[in-house]
């Protein structure tokens, strides 16, 4: 294959008495005129190869369907009303809806109708205390910078906005609706060149003023890279602002009695730990953390008395269990009127329910889950009541809502299902252990088409392994669509995530970045060696940190997979925090500005390891040219590498995307995606159904 030409810089940085090539530095600067030529060489070639691919018509009919599944998301209750999102089949986003007291449901928030062209979405949103107004935030073009904007809900008038730079802002709402706290960057005016994207503050803000009249309320002088979390009470006495830098596994939390001096007071501050706080309607302080506990605890303190606030002083609701991850919580009343907890626990990636007392007393019930899945959120109404609302999905069932009830706490009942456009596929989930290079168990789901013959087939391996992200059970379109064709999917629980708390996130950070590799390399060699599959007819799959997994995998293990998918990657692991949000994540990563955390990264960093003459597996890189997270230049310049370097027959192509960013898509851009992705795997491990 004649690729597009890629001129080699011979440019080479002195880092730390590391000498550091960079040939495709240009690559960087999408603007450069070789930039602009080479991207529209590249965009020809991936037309040409991914149009002709046998498959692809196929998978873009099976997926039409399977993309179209519902979503529904679990309500938030305020004043009597239950706010949730819900997409049907034929829906391109998700809208916001809220049911009344009396049962009617109205849509509040619809991106098609704020952009018919589909590409503004609904980032976050959050109904007062009341259920009277929404503060909700979108974006346009996949640059999730969030826009706020306030409605009334019985009219739908909007009352406030639009207010830019809300990107990753909470909002925490104070009784009466008329004010409320709130997160956003200081204006690019007020910042150092390049930093625009940080130096986020906390203000309070009166609906419908002038946020330039807002009232700082935390930031100055902080990191800033900071992101920032506010909570407040439903009685509006307390505020709780936490702030982490950037992605790092640890938080800073305060908390303010906003009845008296109003002045935030340090209740973790320099501590290796992450805490999540708030006084609930008991007018206790609750502190769900991992601090002492990796696995997380539940913990209460008095908010008025700080000598409760130390973690010693903590009385425990929900100890740290052994083989358990404590991940979500809701406060029910029991059936006596007694506090009680309904907790979720994950169990090798797979979600668990239980029922404790609120005193401490321990364990009340089990709540058995309808299968094998993955618990999205339990939420309960803050004023109190018997029911809890769970968010439920598995490999074969789209997010759907159960109901939980303390007065037959062993029933969990259906509340709202999600429909399905298409046939299912019927499915066998197998649960297996690899066995890493240094001993270490490595958890696999193994997703194959019920009564399918026992013989080796075409297999994708999927893994993330990252910024504490579990992979537990999910419904997935693009999966089930492979299942069908006859393959065989593969998610590998890698360390990096949260599967078995925090403990197995650090065992994959910093230094130990390399466990997570060698963890997918042995998931591939587990499944060649019990039968699932073939080097000839494995691919591995990832993006955004997955990408710099399988990035790291092609360029470490070029034998171990025929084919490679890599979306949104991270590659160029020298220069990462230059651009987008990288800055964010140097606390996973370590950071090129110290010379023994440049070791860390050149040990792996895949635009830096390619070598000439190798025979790389077949490659197809994707890039969303609005991605603010993970930028572009990445796909850019490992792409001009492999093509540069390999000797493999498969080929390297490079699939850039308009008008779309790192996260929300409307559903046709992922069936376009999708498709592209899996006929490209198709073709090169040999499944042809």
């Amino acid at each position: 294959m004649r690729y597009p030409e890629a001129p080699r810089l011979d440019l080479v940085d002195d880092l730390h008495g590391h000498r550091v090539a960079d040939p495709y530095r240009w690559l960087e600067d999408p603007a450069d005129p070789r930039t602009v030529e080479w991207s529209a060489a590249q965009d020809a070639l991936a037309a040409e190869v991914l149009s002709g691919l046998p498959l692809r018509a196929r998978f873009a009919e099976r997926l039409e369907q399977l993309v179209h599944a519902g979503a529904v998301g679990v309500p938030v209750w305020r004043g009597g009303r239950a706010f949730s999102t819900r997409r049907d089949p034929g829906q391109e986003h998700a809208v916001l809806r809220v049911r009344e007291p009396d049962g009617t449901v109205r849509v509040l928030v619809d991106p098609m109708r704020l952009d018919p062209a589909g590409t503004t979405t609904l980032d976050a949103w959050s109904p007062s205390w009341e259920g009277d107004r929404l503060a909700y935030q979108v974006s346009t073009g996949g640059d999730e910078e969030s826009t706020l904007y306030v409605l009334d809900v019985a009219t739908g008038e909007l009352l406030d906005g639009p207010v830019d730079r809300c990107r990753y802002s909470p909002v925490g709402w104070l009784p009466g609706g008329d004010e409320l706290f709130y997160v956003r960057r200081l204006a690019p005016d007020q910042v150092p060149a390049g930093e625009e994207q940080f130096h986020r503050r906390v203000w309070r803000h009166r609906v419908g003023g002038d946020p330039a009249e807002d009232v700082l309320v935390h930031g100055e002088g902080l990191d800033p890279s900071n992101y920032y979390g506010v909570r407040t009470s439903a009685d509006g006495r307390w505020l709780v602002v936490s702030a982490s830098a950037g992605t790092a596994p640890r938080d800073d939390v305060w908390l303010a009695d906003l009845a008296g001096d109003g002045a935030l007071r340090e209740l973790q501050v320099g501590a290796d730990a992450q805490t999540a706080a708030w006084v609930a309607r008991d007018g206790r302080l609750w502190l769900m953390s991992d601090r002492d506990a990796p696995r997380w605890r539940l913990a209460v303190a008095e908010p008025t008395d700080p000598s409760t606030w130390a973690p010693e002083a903590w009385t425990d609701v929900i100890p740290q269990q052994d083989d358990a991850v404590l991940s979500d919580i809701a406060l029910v009343d029991g059936p006596d009127g007694a506090l009680q907890v309904l907790a979720v626990h994950a169990v090798d990636a797979t979600d668990r329910l239980s029922v404790w007392a609120a005193d401490g007393t321990g364990r009340l019930a089990e709540v058995p889950a309808p299968g094998a899945g993955s618990i999205s959120g339990v939420s309960a109404p803050h004023t109190g009541g018997t029911s809890a609302w769970v968010g439920y999905t598995d490999y074969a069932t789209p997010p759907s809502v159960l109901r939980w009830d303390s007065t037959d706490p062993g029933a969990l009942e259906e509340e709202e299902k999600a429909p399905v456009a298409g046939e299912v596929p019927e499915l066998t989930v197998v649960e297996t252990h690899a066995t890493s290079e240094d001993g270490t168990p490595v958890h696999l789901f193994v997703l194959s088409s019920a009564g399918a013959p026992d013989r080796p087939r075409p297999t994708v391996l999927y893994g993330y392994g990252g910024f504490n992200v579990s992979l537990t059970p999910a419904y997935s379109a693009q999966a089930l669509s492979w299942v069908a064709a006859g393959g065989v999917w593969v998610v590998a629980n890698l360390r990096g995530g949260s599967e078995h708390g925090e403990e197995w996130h650090r065992a994959g950070m910093r230094e130990r970045k390399q466990n997570v590799f060698d963890d997918f390399a042995a998931a591939g060699e587990h499944l060649v060696a019990q039968g699932w599959t073939t080097h000839g007819q494995l691919a591995v799959m990832g993006g955004s940190n997955g990408g710099l997994l399988v990035g790291a995998t092609l360029t470490q293990r070029p034998d171990l997979a025929a084919a490679v998918v890599c979306s949104a990657p991270l590659l160029d692991m020298v220069r990462y925090e230059l651009f987008g949000l990288g800055r964010t994540w140097n606390d996973e990563y370590g950071t090129a500005e110290d010379p023994v955390e440049l070791g860390w990264l050149l040990g792996y960093s895949p635009y830096h390891a390619v070598r000439e003459g190798t025979a790389y597996p077949a490659t197809l890189l994707t890039t969303f040219d609005s991605d603010t997270r993970v930028d572009p230049l990445h796909g850019r310049k490992l792409a001009a590498a492999l093509q540069h370097a390999t000797s493999g027959e498969g080929p390297v192509v490079l699939r850039s995307e308009k008008s779309v960013g790192h996260g929300a898509r409307a559903v046709s851009r992922t069936v376009g995606l999708a498709a592209d992705q899996l006929a490209f795997l198709a073709a090169h491990t040999g499944l042809t159904s």
